[in-house]
């Protein structure tokens, strides 16, 4: 293994308390896509934090379950993000148990989606437009 810290996913980079998944949640959410939603909280740490939440009622099967957790800690891993905890919530459902666990298709999906969610925080925020003089 290679001494570079970024691409790994050790625990000091998981959220794993509740009360730290709760201290994310009580903020509103950040991004929807279709499928996801992104919640975000800035920290002192030198490096960003990931929960992710992928509840059996949207997600029927573990297969998929897993899937989704697995796809989301690798774009994670390989996007640069600033220093702070975010929470990827599924808050759709992905498919049913008709259908088969995952394929090619839903991974290619996930795939798209999550890098957006992730993408999101790349952008400067908190800018807040300048009005012209005498408007308030």
């Amino acid at each position: 293994m290679t001494g570079d810290r970024s691409l790994d996913f050790a625990r000091d980079r998981r959220i794993v308390k509740t009360d730290e998944f709760s201290s994310v949640f009580r903020l509103r959410p950040v991004y929807r896509t279709a499928h996801f939603v992104l919640y975000t909280r800035a920290t002192d740490l030198p490096h960003a934090r990931l929960g992710v939440v992928a509840a059996k009622r949207l997600a029927p099967r573990a297969v998929t379950r897993n899937t989704i957790k697995r796809v989301t800690r690798e774009l994670f891993r390989q996007t640069a993000l600033p220093s702070i905890d975010c929470i990827v919530r599924l808050s759709q459902p992905v498919n049913t148990k008709k259908g088969p666990a995952t394929t090619a298709g839903l991974k290619v999906a996930l795939r798209e989606e999550l890098t957006r969610l992730f993408a999101s925080q790349n952008r400067p925020q908190n800018v807040t437009p300048t009005l012209p003089e005498g408007q308030k």
